[in-house]
């Protein structure tokens, strides 16, 4: 199996190569070359998620890594799980929840980060390298980096926050990591404004050391798309009894959705997949509206998803709609977002056969979590909320819905003092963390002086 890039010009390239380079040099995201076929039969007999994930990820390593050496991998990529099985599915009547929080940073994210620092690590160990983690967070993905790459000590980490809408548990599960190869960068700005630091960076990359990696952590990282896909097969392993599945996904870069795609070209029987947002809205214009065009940022509950820009929608625009026309896609993204990317209406109708959307905001937010407890004795959390609307509307005996459950309800504590809802779990990882001391370096949002730190710390 090897890769090439959504917009064309870098193609050919091994699987270690795009999980070292992150970023495709033509600007794109790196696909691979065909769809691999998942064998489902093989899929039900599997007893465990390590053993479902067995049959995804070695389709995509062969140009790098024996089937044996991925393996070996695998059987230690994962890890600090706080469920046996890593993952918990919960049955509120004809819906089913898809528990993703169970690892030590209590958010899904634990899934394709853990497996892309495995995989960092056994390469800079072949090559007796060591690399600098850049990556930009609006809530979790920055802990789960922080997490898999801490015990790698040829990985340094830099991981860029917004100094804005964050609840403090996820702020403090990054700011309290005391480390000398960690650093969590407060930026005066909004998540995008971290985002657009970071590609900056890989832009100029002026500040590694010879024959330093700069690998990237954020869902444009192919590998971080293998381990969520093997969740969506899990879920087949488990579930295949209720015929074809739909899920509802709450989304911010739309990494999740995509890989529940991915899973779909695959061979994953889905029936539908529902594109949850909440008030950052840039998705669900496109589904309803063929209008994708970058809006300002609006906080919210969800703070995962305040995004105005999805990074992995690339993906879906260049596989889906353009049939890999990497001409095409280029044309759009290159140009995008001084121009917003419209597509003529007959390629857009083609959503309609895979694909909705739904866009819930604070209010209702609010609401679903309070009925949902009421009725069940059960806590959403913000994100997984957002994305439980479409799926209590829609799912019945014939069309069973699987809710993506992102992130504990526990990191985000104030939402559920308000409505009055007493949490009767903490996550081991979420355990003192108002006790302990933070470790925040501020910034403006100002590429010189974030080099110039990242120099001195490298």
């Amino acid at each position: 199996m090897f890769f090439h890039s959504t917009r064309g010009k870098d193609h050919d390239k091994s699987f270690a190569s795009i999980l070292m380079q992150g970023l495709a040099e033509d600007g794109g995201l790196f696909m691979p070359d065909y769809w691999p076929q998942v064998d489902l039969e093989e899929v039900k007999s599997k007893k465990s998620f390590l053993e479902v994930a067995k049959c995804v990820v070695p389709l995509f390593t062969g140009s790098s890594f024996s089937k044996q050496e991925t393996i070996d991998i695998l059987d230690s990529a994962w890890h600090d799980f706080e469920h046996k099985d890593l993952i918990k599915i919960t049955d509120l009547n004809s819906v089913s929840v898809l528990e993703l929080f169970h690892g030590p940073t209590a958010a899904f994210k634990d899934f394709g980060l853990q497996l892309a620092a495995a995989f960092f690590n056994k390469v800079l160990e072949e090559e007796n390298k060591t690399a600098i983690v850049l990556g930009a967070t609006s809530g979790d993905t920055g802990s789960a980096a922080i997490d898999a790459c801490k015990n790698y000590k040829r990985i340094t980490s830099f991981i860029m926050l917004p100094n804005g809408n964050m609840s403090a548990v996820q702020r403090r599960q990054m700011s309290t990591i005391n480390a000398d190869n960690v650093f969590a960068l407060r930026i005066n700005g909004t998540f995008d404004d971290c985002q657009d630091l970071v590609k900056l960076a890989f832009k100029t990359r002026d500040f590694l050391k010879p024959n330093q990696y700069l690998l990237a952590v954020n869902s444009i990282n192919w590998t971080r798309i293998i381990g969520q896909i093997c969740y969506y097969f899990y879920t087949y392993n488990q579930l295949n009894t209720k015929g074809k599945l739909s899920f509802s996904i709450p989304t911010g870069n739309f990494g999740n959705v995509f890989a529940c795609y991915s899973a779909h070209k695959m061979g994953l029987p889905v029936n539908k997949i529902c594109v949850a947002v909440n008030k950052n809205d840039i998705l669900h214009r496109f589904f309803t509206e063929n209008d994708y065009s970058k809006k300002m940022v609006h906080d919210t509950l969800s703070p995962s998803m305040d995004i105005s820009v999805a990074s992995n929608f690339e993906r879906l625009v260049y596989d889906f709609f353009l049939e890999r026309s990497g001409e095409q896609c280029a044309d759009m993204f290159n140009h995008f977002p001084n121009s917003p990317i419209v597509l003529s209406d007959a390629v857009w109708q083609k959503k309609d056969s895979l694909f909705s959307s739904s866009k819930v905001e604070d209010l209702n937010t609010k609401q679903i979590i309070n009925k949902i407890y009421k009725s069940y004795g059960y806590v959403l959390d913000p994100h997984t909320a957002v994305a439980a609307d479409e799926a209590f509307k829609k799912s019945n005996t014939d069309n069973h819905f699987i809710i993506l459950a992102t992130a504990h309800p526990a990191k985000f504590p104030k939402v559920y003092e308000e409505l009055q809802i007493k949490l009767s779990s903490l996550p081991k990882g979420l355990h003192d963390l108002e006790k302990k001391k933070e470790y925040l370096h501020t910034f403006n949002a100002n590429y010189n002086d974030i080099k110039d730190f990242i120099k001195l710390n490298n």
